[in-house]
């Protein structure tokens, strides 16, 4: 019977202790990288968008416009249409193409814009995409950016200030009139350029600020399908 009794006070203290233990803590929930999808342009409007012309009694409409769901550019006169909202970091997604049947031109996606344009742009970073140069990258107006020391430069440029530009690893633009897509993750200090499916450039020790985002009006008609972005969060 002491024996008995024994096993039962031990087995009764054990059961306390286990008890009495504190449950481990679950891992908490990773936050997710990436925020909410955000359509800039929704195929229908020009809601949300602003438009800046070097011609003041131009308006928007006679330069941009949306036809059968595709963002038009008629490339003339020289300015930009921007966001009226102000992002700092995401993932950029814009599908584009140089009209059909035409001769292809220059443009360019504007990222992190901040202030009022000088000249016929303002300061901040570029994806470029001119016929044969798309996902250069540049600084305008003392934007500051850097890149890997064989493609990278800086110019003196007498009305957009300096520019410092990283050009890219290779050309995987399709042929005028064809489809494009560019996704530009804009991250911290980092903007990376993948064309096509390729990563084709990356600028490092970017300015890091809020800014607009904006597609040129630089000569030779462009369409533009889809723009969209993801928020990445800090």
């Amino acid at each position: 019977m002491r024996r008995i009794a024994s096993w039962l006070v031990v087995v009764t203290v054990l059961f306390g202790i286990c008890s009495a233990a504190p449950a481990q803590d679950k891992p908490a929930k990773k936050k997710p990288a990436g925020g909410k999808l955000v359509k800039l342009f929704d195929g229908e409007s020009l809601e949300g968008w602003e438009c800046f012309t070097i011609a003041p009694d131009v308006k928007r409409e006679d330069v941009w416009s949306v036809q059968d769901g595709i963002l038009v550019c008629k490339g003339e006169p020289l300015g930009y249409l921007h966001t009226k909202k102000k992002y700092a970091n995401y993932k950029l997604v814009v599908v584009w193409r140089w009209a059909p049947d035409t001769e292809p031109g220059n443009n360019g996606i504007l990222l992190r814009v901040t202030g009022d344009a000088v000249d016929f742009l303002p300061k901040c970073a570029e994806c470029q995409l001119k016929s044969g140069s798309a996902g250069d990258l540049y600084g305008f107006h003392g934007y500051q950016l850097q890149g890997d020391e064989a493609r990278f430069k800086v110019i003196e440029h007498e009305k957009l200030g300096q520019i410092r530009a990283v050009e890219k690893i290779k050309g995987m633009e399709k042929p005028p009139g064809k489809w494009n897509k560019a996704e530009i993750t804009v991250d911290g200090g980092t903007i990376t350029v993948v064309v096509n499916g390729e990563k084709v450039n990356e600028a490092t020790d970017c300015d890091v600020v809020a800014g607009h985002i904006g597609l040129q009006s630089e000569g030779g008609q462009i369409h533009f399908r889809r723009v969209a972005l993801t928020p990445i969060e800090k």
